[in-house]
């Protein structure tokens, strides 16, 4: 991979700040924005660690690794998690490298869409259109994931002291606690959200090596090294085994998810050509590295494996930790692991508001003027903000008469986001020389990644869709294609019906001298 200015008028000056701000920097991003067609409508306050840190925050190993450790668990078990985690998470770096590169292209906040209308100049309007929604449906869904997870955690925290028992009701009642939260900190916390997700990247690292130095440390049994690298576990009640350990993936590839963030909040970051795509390849590499040693930490703790499975709290990683390390330190490892999952659906909303926003901004979605609205005194699209927040809730409904609903919602976001995420990758390798990189690019490696990438994303999205349990019945059905069904069929009807005559892709907001006069404008009324 490269970092150099030679390939794009916009990259020397680019590669003068990176990332660092300043004047020169805020009118370099500024002009390159103009050049995509869009006003500078949102603030620019978000610096490259900033931009880094959303992504490393709702990719967030202390939400995915621990909400799906049960479901690991029944999936493989230990070998499914730990070699899992390390092969998914070499495929998400060349996804993700993929990605940067485009990204480093065109820096805005509509991202993924963006990128498959400008990469696809015959059909871009038909990319962009599908590629928007499928990375609509998964920004939600991961929302749904992450806090239907914070959600179980703390109910579990709260039945352990308090006698709050873990109902499906009671779950989702402190969901919708979290996401309002979530939607008002996003909607009038600007500031917080930024400040939260910076403390958020210290609070995982360390997060992680408290938890794991509490379960190596205190435990008087650990397992042997032979059962964390070598025990297959199997309580889906299918009896072909790679298909279990396949379906035991979904574990680290959910939570290697919402590194798009770093793409989506381009228009808000101070050289963002350079500090976007840094954002999203660090903010996997990070995981990867830190997300492994959780998981051997965990799983080498473990005391009594199917009474951990099946606890009466329902988040196996609790049970792991009260026969391991006590009651009292339970609560603590609980603690940590949760203000982390908070952090994480903070991060998540404030990144679907910005897709949502710059795809209602083209006029993609219905209504699409009423979710496009910034406040503008935040300079923060506020109803996009409830729009994620409202449809999390709603995505998770059914876990209250299917008890394997949660799974499903992950499953949802999985597939969703990476058929958004591998869909520009693929146009990029068909446009080849063609293509005009922008200052961090993949240079000759651009196409061996593209080619891999774009085979892993195929796998994944008939992957989880499968049937994760047997017998098939109406509470154990894997609700992922019904939902995908109703959302994209929905949307395919619409395209050829009306959408297609229409819609030509992102719109440009005007010339020069309109674009500038937007600006002017929303700085008046702030």
């Amino acid at each position: 991979m490269s970092e150099s200015g030679e390939s794009q008028p916009i990259a020397s000056a680019a590669a003068q700040v990176p990332g660092a701000g300043g004047a020169a920097g805020m009118d370099q991003d500024q002009r390159r924005l103009h050049e995509l067609g869009y006003a500078q409508e949102l603030r620019r306050r978000w610096s490259g660690f900033s931009n880094f840190a959303v992504s490393f925050t709702i990719i967030s190993i202390l939400s995915g690794c621990l909400t799906l450790y049960g479901y690991g668990m029944a999936t493989g078990g230990p070998v499914a998690m730990i070699w899992g985690w390390l092969i998914v998470g070499v495929l998400v770096i060349v996804v993700g490298l993929g990605m940067a590169e485009v990204c480093s292209s065109f820096p805005t906040a509509g991202g993924l869409y963006y990128w498959a209308a400008k990469l696809s100049p015959q059909h871009g309007p038909a990319w962009s259109w599908f590629t928007g929604w499928f990375n609509l449906v998964g920004q939600v869904a991961v929302t749904a994931g992450i806090d239907f997870g914070c959600a179980l955690f703390l109910n579990a925290w709260l039945e352990i002291v308090f006698g709050f028992a873990a109902t499906p009701a009671h779950t989702m009642l402190l969901l919708a606690g979290i996401l309002f939260a979530h939607g008002l900190m996003n909607a009038y916390g600007a500031r917080l959200v930024r400040l939260l997700c910076n403390v958020s990247v210290w609070w995982h690292i360390l997060g992680v090596l408290v938890i794991v130095a509490v379960l190596a440390f205190v435990p008087k049994h650990h397992q042997s090294a032979g059962f964390v690298f070598g025990h297959l576990a199997n309580f889906t009640g299918w009896g072909i085994l790679p298909y279990v350990f396949f379906l035991g993936l979904l574990n680290a590839q959910y939570t290697f998810t919402g590194y798009d963030a770093s793409a989506h909040m381009s228009e808000e970051t101070r050289g963002a050509a350079l500090a976007g795509p840094r954002g999203i390849v660090r903010s996997i590499v990070v995981s990867l590295i830190a997300g492994w040693i959780l998981l051997l930490g965990v799983t080498f703790a473990i005391q009594h494996y199917h009474s951990e499975l099946i606890s009466p709290t329902g988040v196996p990683p609790a049970q792991i930790f009260i026969d391991a390390v006590g009651v009292k330190l339970a609560v603590f490892l609980l603690i940590v692991a949760n203000v982390a999952q908070f952090y994480c659906g903070m991060a998540s909303v404030t990144a679907n508001s910005r897709m949502l926003y710059a795809f209602s901004r083209d006029g993609a979605v219905p209504f699409s003027r009423f979710w496009h609205h910034i406040n503008p005194r935040s300079r923060i699209p506020t109803h996009a903000v409830w729009f994620g927040a409202v449809g999390a809730f709603v995505l998770s409904v059914p876990y209250l008469v299917s008890s394997v609903a949660y799974f499903a919602v992950t499953s949802i976001a999985t597939i969703g986001l990476y058929v958004a995420y591998v869909s520009p990758v693929f146009l990029r390798l068909l446009r080849g020389r063609s293509f005009v990189p922008g200052p961090w690019h993949l240079g000759r490696w651009s196409r061996p990644i593209g080619v891999i990438a774009t085979v892993w994303g195929v796998i994944i999205f008939f992957l989880f869709m499968l049937p994760e349990v047997s017998p098939v019945t109406v509470t154990s059905f894997n609700y992922t294609p019904v939902v995908f069904a109703v959302v994209l069929g929905g949307a395919t009807l619409w395209w050829f019906a009306s959408a297609r005559r229409w819609f030509k892709g992102p719109r440009v907001q005007g010339s020069a001298e309109e674009l500038a006069h937007i600006e002017r404008e929303l700085e008046l009324l702030a």
